[in-house]
């Protein structure tokens, strides 16, 4: 476990900006804080795999990341087994409650009526009981050390805090984290949550029986008192889903990626179905070629906008194979060149993260987790946690009572010549979009980590429950000035909703990869300038 010194070192790290490659010969992991990936670093050291250092990252995630991810939300996992070659999914989002909801909205994000069955808890179990070694107990005792000893402030929460005071210090669990002695915690001050320690020693040391029983009970006490409906009984529903990934071919590269209700991967492996009919490579990179850019827009939209699908590989194979399939591309891009998406729905503008891991035995971990809202949404708390606002999801497509939501995460792996050769996701509103320029850099491009995640990129328009999941993209500001005007041109003659948003903007998405050089072997990475996340290897 990291002493102080170590800790001291590694926060003053956790600053937006490029943070440079890193190279190693064994493992490798990237995540959003520093903090983190030496969670997962010390993981494999003491034996662990992908899955362990994955999980572990989580935990700590939990403590250092609360404005990104909580108990209370969903943690989902993409698993490859390096010895057997096969790969699987383990969906621990959120669901449903088991009563219904009567004419939600997106009013309903900012209350109790909002707040979605938690799955973090059952789906980091879940995980390290099929594919990990080191037991929850190992897993979570960093991430319980640094809850209750204090990490330091870093500019990405600080941020965040100082934004939603309002939600923040209302609640007394709210204030005795940020304003521990009547005072706000300010840019490197210490964040101690004792009550957060207290709630994963007893997750550590009592498991299920604390989590269904007194965690439950003060969630969803919390979460009556102010409106909402779920109960203990949801708890005791809830199961994790283990599924079959799904698979594409993009040029010579195989795709590997998340099944709905997760459905991001389905969107991903679209979206290359459309792009490989073009020769993007004669185009030029999206961040220098217009033409390229504006594909990969109209690729994204065409996918990411289209009415979500719930269906997976087992309960709807039809749907999903012809969704899958290159003729159906064809397809698309010919009603592509007519019109443009329109609105389908609703949908959040959430709060997530992302890990990336490869094993010195070559086993790929590809973790996204998130409270699935902007941060602290409804002011509630239980337990030293905030209560995820994740069914803004629920805008999406309501799930039946007590079903799975239905949300866009895009864990992926890639394989060249049967090998894994990225192993890659994104959190925020545009991790599609992330996940979909960053892999078109690195495949059709050969750019490193480091030099795509230095690349401008477009993201999706920042959703609103007021208005609904509106078609529309983002463009960071340090585009080309030739290639902002034609972006403005063309989105202005189409009548599409546009906007020029700052440079290195969180909201584009934060690609965390893994990506290994086949003639080598060796691995490199380089986190996102858009966070203040970490890269390390051996």
């Amino acid at each position: 476990m990291m002493d102080a010194r170590r800790r001291a070192e590694l926060e003053a790290t956790a600053r937006f900006g490029p943070k440079g490659a890193v190279r190693a010969d064994n493992a490798m992991v990237v995540t959003s804080h520093p903090l983190a990936t030496e969670a997962a670093l010390e993981a494999l050291k003491r034996g662990g795999n992908a899955c362990d250092a994955a999980l572990a990252a989580a935990a700590m995630q939990l403590v250092v990341e609360p404005h990104m991810t909580a108990l209370t939300g969903g943690l989902s996992l993409l698993y490859r087994d390096a010895a057997s070659g096969r790969a699987a999914y383990m969906n621990g989002n959120i669901n449903a409650p088991l009563a219904p909801l009567p004419g939600y909205s997106g009013r309903d994000i900012h209350t109790a009526r909002g707040v979605p069955v938690p799955g973090w808890w059952s789906g980091f179990q879940a995980a390290a009981g099929a594919w990990g070694r080191l037991g929850v107990a190992a897993l979570l005792d960093p991430a319980i050390a640094v809850a209750r000893e204090g990490f330091r402030m870093n500019p990405y929460l600080f941020g965040l805090v100082y934004g939603h005071l309002e939600q923040l210090g209302v609640h007394e669990q709210g204030r005795e984290v940020f304003w521990p002695d009547g005072e706000l915690v300010g840019p490197d001050g210490l964040v101690r949550q004792a009550r957060m320690a207290r709630t994963l020693e007893r997750l550590r040391d009592e498991g299920d029986a604390y989590y269904l029983g007194d965690f439950a009970h003060a969630f969803c006490a919390e979460c009556q008192g102010a409106g909402g409906v779920i109960t203990p009984e949801d708890f005791r529903a809830y199961r994790p889903m283990f599924q079959r990934p799904l698979e594409g071919r993009y040029r010579r590269f195989d795709l590997i990626g998340s099944p709905p209700p997760d459905d991001g991967g389905l969107m991903l492996i679209e979206a290359f179905n459309m792009l490989e009919r073009f020769d993007i490579a004669r185009m030029g990179p999206p961040s220098e070629s217009f033409e390229t850019l504006q594909l990969l827009i109209r690729a994204h939209n065409a996918v990411y906008y289209a009415p979500p699908r719930q269906g997976d590989l087992d309960t709807a194979p039809a749907e999903i194979g012809i969704l899958l399939s290159k003729a159906y591309a064809e397809q698309r891009l010919t009603l592509m060149e007519m019109d443009e998406p329109r609105a389908a729905g609703a949908c959040p503008t959430p709060g997530t993260i992302h890990i990336s891991v490869v094993d010195a035995a070559g086993n790929c971990a590809s973790l996204t987790h998130s409270h699935m809202a902007s941060p602290w949404v409804n002011g509630l708390f239980a337990e030293g946690f905030q209560l995820s606002g994740g069914g803004s999801f629920f805008q999406r497509i309501l799930p039946q009572p007590g079903a799975r939501a239905t949300v866009y995460l895009a864990p992926m792996i890639v394989l060249d010549q049967g090998r894994p050769v990225i192993v890659a996701g994104s959190p925020s509103v545009s991790l599609v979009a992330c996940i979909l320029q960053n892999l078109v850099n690195l495949m059709d491009f050969g750019m490193t980590v480091e030099q795509s995640v230095s690349q401008p990129r477009f993201g999706a328009r920042p959703h609103s429950p007021d208005l609904g999941w509106l078609p529309g993209t983002t463009l960071e500001a340090d585009f080309p000035p030739a290639v902002r005007s034609a972006f403005l041109d063309w989105t202005g003659r189409r009548r599409l909703w546009s906007r020029i948003v700052q440079p290195r903007c969180t909201l584009t998405g934060n690609f965390e990869a893994v990506a290994r050089d086949l003639k080598s072997g060796r691995l490199s990475s380089a986190a996102d300038p858009r966070r203040v996340g970490a890269a390390a290897g051996y």
